[in-house]
């Protein structure tokens, strides 16, 4: 008797792999909110917290768009800030050479970055801000005073905005304010990612000459201000003092001013919320920290490379790849954000807890200069709105101009009447 071997089952045809989702090109374009991030930006955070970016020329990097996804990568030393890692991600030539031609310490790794760090922390420390606030106070009714005089409007950025923060910050480096219009206009040749190679090499060359300069001169007449203690130490080249005093000067007005200029306009357009603020001085603080949340005015992320292989959202970012992480995104995340009340994180309420937001960064190369900023934009607010109840805006939003391709992203101008 034949016996007949079993027909094998046929075998099922492997699943088809499904294909990755297309690289996010960066960066993205804006929507119609001049106060969100751009919705393909908000559209990769819904679906993943890590996703694939293809950086200007095609280098691929990672965009990290969730809260604690951002929070890991900001406090991970597998992360370099060093911006001539290899794979360090740039979206201009001109980003390039202002981030690697003579690297401040925000762009080194520690040890260094803690050692030149350190040697102007005391100065931004909370309580020796917190002794400047008549200073500032001074200088902000003076600057209420000017725009005011004889008129009824004015370009909140120009008469207001931009001289505020910029006389702070000469007040506490030693510069002299009559030098502002100088160092504002290559503050944002440089800060202008349309800026070509040449001309951001040209702009901080000139800043970095009239800042040694500077410094010679500090050291033959000291006086009470940063740039004297710091030509006065031993352990600082002249191009370390000049690089402190050139970051200082550059991120201590421009971040500042486009701040407040926003925060203004956010105010405007929202009159339920700027009542809220009138009607009690005392919600400033909590409603500068919604509004760093809401508005964080570094649009364009913060780069970092990866040193080693790393899984950050269970995705494993490799040695040499580059990463950029989205502050704008991490600071909508819902699962942080959301309100018990049902008020989206989309949305600007001053009555929330924002306290938790990364418009300053994260770990050790968190903003220095935080609680400057905010003390200044905690005087603003509660001055504008004190002394100008009447305060309003004088141009359609349609005609409004935003720096949307500048590493801090703000307004042009803003009319304003009152």
């Amino acid at each position: 008797m034949t016996t007949t071997a079993p027909v094998p089952a046929p075998v099922p045809p492997p699943a088809p792999v499904p294909e990755p989702p297309p690289a996010l090109d960066l960066p993205a374009p804006y929507g119609r909110c001049p106060f969100d991030p751009p919705p393909a930006y908000t559209a990769a955070a819904r679906d993943a917290a890590v996703t694939r970016a293809l950086l200007p020329g095609g280098a691929r990097c990672w965009l990290v768009t969730g809260h604690e996804e951002v929070r890991a990568v900001l406090s991970d030393p597998r992360f370099s800030a060093d911006a001539r890692t290899p794979g360090f991600p740039f979206l201009s030539a001109g980003q390039r050479e202002l981030a690697t031609a003579k690297p401040s310490f925000i762009r080194m790794d520690d040890p260094e970055h803690a050692r030149l760090r350190r040697m102007v922390t005391k100065d931004f420390l909370v309580r020796r801000i917190e002794e400047l606030r008549p200073a500032i106070q001074h200088i902000v009714d003076g600057a209420v005073d000017r725009m005011t005089a004889g008129r009824t409007s004015a370009d909140l950025v120009a008469d207001f905005a931009l001289p505020v923060p910029s006389a702070v910050i000469c007040l506490m480096l030693g510069v002299p304010y009559e030098d502002h219009e100088l160092f504002q206009s290559l503050s944002r040749t440089l800060l202008d990612n349309r800026t070509s190679r040449r001309r951001a090499e040209r702009a901080h060359a000139q800043l970095m000459d009239y800042l040694v300069g500077l410094a010679h001169r500090k050291r033959l007449r000291p006086a009470d201000d940063i740039l004297s203690r710091l030509v006065a130490r031993d352990d600082l080249t002249p191009q370390e003092t000049a690089s402190l005093g050139f970051l200082l000067l550059v991120t201590g007005h421009e971040s500042t001013a486009n701040m407040a200029a926003l925060s203004v306009l956010a105010l405007l357009r929202d009159p339920g919320q700027a009542a809220l603020l009138r009607e009690d001085p005392e919600r400033v603080r909590g409603a500068v920290e919604e509004l760093l949340r809401h508005l964080t005015i570094i649009h364009l992320g913060l780069g970092r490379a990866a040193t080693r292989s790393v899984e950050v959202g269970g995705v494993t970012i490799e040695a040499g790849d580059g990463v950029i992480c989205m502050l704008s995104t991490a600071n909508r995340d819902p699962a942080v954000f959301a309100t018990e009340g049902g008020t989206c994180p989309s949305e600007f309420d001053v009555t929330r807890d924002a306290r938790r937001h990364l418009a300053f960064g994260h770990g050790v190369h968190q903003c220095l200069g935080q609680t400057l900023a905010r003390v200044e934009l905690q005087i603003i607010l509660v001055t504008l709105l004190r002394r100008l109840p009447g305060l309003r805006q004088a141009a359609p939003a349609e005609e409004l101009l935003f720096h949307r391709d500048a590493i801090v992203y703000g307004l042009r101008s803003l009319p304003v009447t009152w």
